[in-house]
């Protein structure tokens, strides 16, 4: 089947975003590289406070910010870039507010007005909440129900950032990403996962929500629940999804495939960490780094072009930070486990190479795809046609993808 057949009528429309997406990117291209700017903004400044709670030397030193390691890497980058496109999706220019505020929340928790800080964050919160409930009225999808309900869990766990530590709502915002990015899968490979992904991801996240909800008040019991709800979603995707299919391909489909298996590992490794109750460190990391970055990593040729309005070509020196993370993952797992704090210290380091590595490889070849184009139609299409148009033209050794 070709790749086109991606966006054929025989996709089921109440299990897709594609008819969501918009024909062109919506709004001046100034507001979402603005917003995307503050992502980054973000993302180093997490990278920088993961380096001050190691006692490592970082470019900026300050308590507060190493405090706010949490809120910026999962709200400020995550949490906006993933509003961000379903903004995108939505083209209605009010929608940007939603993760505009999202940045400037997780920002303003280095700032010494945490009230105002937190209102900003409840307010993009609930902006996104909004969001995500009109695409699924507009498209009346599972999936969109999906990542609706995980919109909620993130709203509740800034909420209740009032009464408890952020450490207590990490479940809720696990809960939040993971659903977020299963969705996304889903939604991207609906002709390999079938009619059936919508109605049995929204089982699984149903589950998730339960767990992560009772863990805020109940570790013992939440964190059970919570941790198999992980690892029967990780076996789920990984017997479902693409990755098994495309990992022995040249070129992305071999890359997005590499990215997709490793990332389901360390979501089960994940989820049997918060079932067995082992050390925090562990319990976060894998979901949040191990599934989360190395979703992030196998969608940004995909998705990022469909924001930005600029292709993401695939190359290999992609394969240099994924394998760093992997690396990073691994020392991280080996010292929590076996209470060696250097390895663990050394995951840490080389977590933090393995995305700025990433980054630097993604802005290197934006820049110089950009250059070596010429303005003509087939340079907007890809970002023009949704997230699957996107991931067809930015990806010509995918055109097997679901052969």
């Amino acid at each position: 089947m070709p790749a086109d057949s991606l966006a054929s009528s025989k996709e089921p429309t109440k299990h897709a975003l594609l008819r969501t997406a918009p024909k062109h990117p919506s709004g001046p291209v100034w507001w979402r590289l603005g917003i995307m700017f503050f992502a980054a903004f973000s993302l180093l400044s997490g990278l920088d406070a993961g380096l001050l709670r190691f006692s490592l030397w970082a470019p900026v030193s300050s308590f507060t910010l190493a405090q706010a390691h949490g809120p910026l890497m999962t709200i400020g980058f995550m949490g906006t870039l993933v509003c961000l496109e379903r903004a995108q999706a939505l083209r209605q220019p009010l929608a940007y507010f939603a993760p505009l505020l999202l940045a400037a929340g997780a920002l303003g928790q280095l700032l010494p007005y945490p009230l105002v800080a937190r209102g900003l964050l409840l307010a993009g919160t609930l902006g996104f909440s909004l969001v995500l409930a009109l695409l699924w009225r507009r498209s009346e999808s599972t999936l969109v129900a999906a990542s609706t309900l995980a919109a909620w869990l993130l709203v509740l766990a800034v909420w209740l950032w009032e009464w408890v530590p952020f450490s207590a709502t990490v479940p809720l915002l696990g809960a939040w990403i993971i659903i977020t990015i299963a969705a996304e899968r889903a939604e991207l490979a609906t002709l390999d996962l079938g009619e059936k992904a919508g109605p049995q991801l929204t089982v699984f996240a149903s589950i998730l929500a339960v767990g992560a909800t009772l863990a805020v008040g109940a570790p013992r019991l939440g964190g059970v629940i919570f941790g198999i709800s992980c690892a029967a979603l990780a076996l789920w995707l990984f017997l479902r999804d693409v990755g098994r299919k495309f990992a022995a391909r040249p070129g992305l489909p071999g890359f997005n495939a590499a990215c997709l298996l490793a990332g389901n590992f360390w979501l089960a490794i994940g989820g049997l960490a918060w079932l067995a109750g082992t050390p925090y460190d562990l319990q976060v990391h894998a979901i949040f780094l191990g599934f989360a970055f190395n979703l992030i990593f196998a969608h940004a040729p995909i998705i990022l072009p469909t924001v930005l309005g600029r292709p993401l070509p695939y190359h290999q020196a992609m394969w240099v930070p994924f394998g760093l993370l992997q690396m990073a993952l691994a020392l991280r797992a080996l010292g929590t486990l076996g209470e060696q704090y250097w390895l663990t210290q050394s995951g840490g380091i080389l977590s933090v190479f393995a995305i700025l590595g990433f980054l630097g490889v993604a802005v290197s070849v934006v820049l110089f795809a950009s250059r070596g184009r010429q303005a003509a139609p087939s340079s907007t299409s890809a970002a023009s046609g949704g997230t699957t148009a996107a991931f067809r033209q930015n990806s010509p050794q995918l055109k097997g993808l679901s052969e």
